[in-house]
């Protein structure tokens, strides 16, 4: 379940998490890989994207009534994934032992189960209780699951591990399973975040009436309860997200993709924040809208089919010459493009708005086939274009400066120090007895 997602090269829609293990491991991404990926609505509960398309919007009771569907399909995705690959990891959503939901598990030991699946059981000791967490998960395992939890790990342990030196021992004789290894907590690598659940240590504070925010450019994102697709804003480790009217100037404000457009247009009407906005670009600000934000900047947002929420039809911020209708497919694609001043990048577009741009304004950027997309107008751009954002030199462009070397890095080097830190401290030994690595 995420709002975070990615558009594979056959343009299916799966999880961000999921992507970038496919990325980690050098692979495309498949539909395969997440074939069931729930994007909670707010008003009508989670839509369903299954096989990487848009199927249905259903509220949780209506989810599970679908179960051997849904089980069919994931089995399916499974089996086409095994003939190709020679390992496929199953990672867990939840806990291995929620009883209340045993009869509807298809996304844990109830998949394992039915895949003969060895499996891992990875405990976070940051969050305390690692013993009663670790000893009571077994206790309550049955005996067709038992015997597939072939070890347990410990992760994001901090300061010094030999404290820590009898608690092996002791784990491994109130579970007889084996250690595959403690972990150590991994602060500094930056990796593209699975939900909104990682902002939250972005917040604006009141008292960032300042003008330099860590000597780098103000730049504020606008934190809409719906929030998708964020890591548009990789390159921008040092913006705030913000949920009310914040005090200070800032250079840059960018309206994100949200999940349901009316909805949160709403609520910035509620919490001030469209007239903080207009104070802020009357004053100098930029303003970039990309997705649901960039119709937001419009006139006007129709929803006259109700896809996103029962509103029909909502007023825009004003702030673009166009107009917008939400329809009931969604359009999902890998493209590439350029920039009026001709800078080439390569994005996605994932949206089931579209939007009408009245009299001659400039796009923001050019596809390939040659059709336009988006608007740059003075200090205000809107695009569809994900990931235009996440290419230095266009970000550089619509910010309108350079960027600090801090704030770039390279994914394959965030994935190759992962790497080398499991490899650091996992148990060779176990991992390869119990799992044949």
């Amino acid at each position: 379940m995420s709002n975070n997602s990615a558009v594979c090269p056959d343009g299916g829609e799966i999880g961000r998490a999921q992507a970038a293990q496919a990325e980690a491991c050098g692979i495309p991404p498949h539909t395969d890989m997440n074939p069931i990926l729930l994007k909670p609505t707010g008003t009508f509960g989670s839509q369903v994207v299954l096989n990487g398309k848009p199927w249905k919007t259903l509220s949780a009771q209506d989810y599970y009534k679908h179960f051997d569907f849904f089980l069919e399909s994931v089995l399916d995705s499974y089996a086409r994934l095994s003939e190709t690959y020679d390992f496929v990891i199953i990672e867990g959503a939840g806990s291995i032992t929620e009883l209340n939901l045993k009869d509807f598990d298809l996304v844990n030991l109830g998949l394992a189960a039915r895949l003969h699946a060895p499996c891992i059981l990875v405990a976070d000791i940051d969050r305390g209780g690692v013993f009663a967490s670790i000893i009571g998960t077994f206790h309550l395992l049955d005996g067709r699951e038992a015997p597939l939890v072939k070890s347990f790990l410990v992760n994001r342990f901090r300061g010094d591990r030999t404290l820590f030196s009898d608690g092996v021992p002791i784990l491994e004789d109130k579970t007889g399973r084996p250690c595959l290894g403690v972990f150590p907590f991994l602060g500094d690598v930056r990796l593209d975040p699975e939900d909104s659940v990682s902002l939250e240590d972005h917040a604006a504070p009141q008292c960032a009436a300042s003008n330099e925010l860590h000597g780098r450019s103000r730049v504020a994102i606008v934190r809409f309860p719906h929030i998708s697709n964020f890591t548009d804003f990789r390159l921008l480790p040092d913006a705030v997200y913000v949920t009310q009217p914040t005090a200070g100037q800032f250079d840059t404000i960018i309206l994100p993709r949200t999940k349901s457009t009316i909805e949160d247009l709403l609520w910035m009407r509620a919490q001030g924040l469209d007239q903080w906005l207009r104070s802020q670009f009357e004053t100098g600000s930029r303003l970039i809208g990309i997705c649901g934000g960039y119709q937001m900047l419009g006139e006007c947002i129709s929803d006259s089919y109700n896809v996103e929420s029962p509103v029909l039809e909502a007023p825009g911020l004003g702030f673009l010459p166009a107009k917008t209708h939400l329809m009931k497919g969604k359009l999902t694609r890998t493209v590439s493009a350029r920039t009026v001043s001709g800078l080439r990048f390569d994005a996605y577009e994932i949206h089931m708005g579209i939007t009408a741009l009245k009299g001659m304004v400039k796009p923001f950027a050019i596809l390939e086939d040659g059709v336009e997309d988006g608007v740059r107008t003075g200090r205000v751009t809107g695009t569809y274009l994900h990931g235009a954002l996440e290419n230095r030199a266009v970000l550089e462009e619509l910010l309108g400066h350079s960027l600090q070397e801090s704030s770039v890095f390279a994914k394959d080097a965030a994935y190759d120090r992962l790497a080398g830190w499991f490899a650091e401290h996992v148990n060779h030994k176990v991992l390869k007895s119990q799992y044949g690595i």
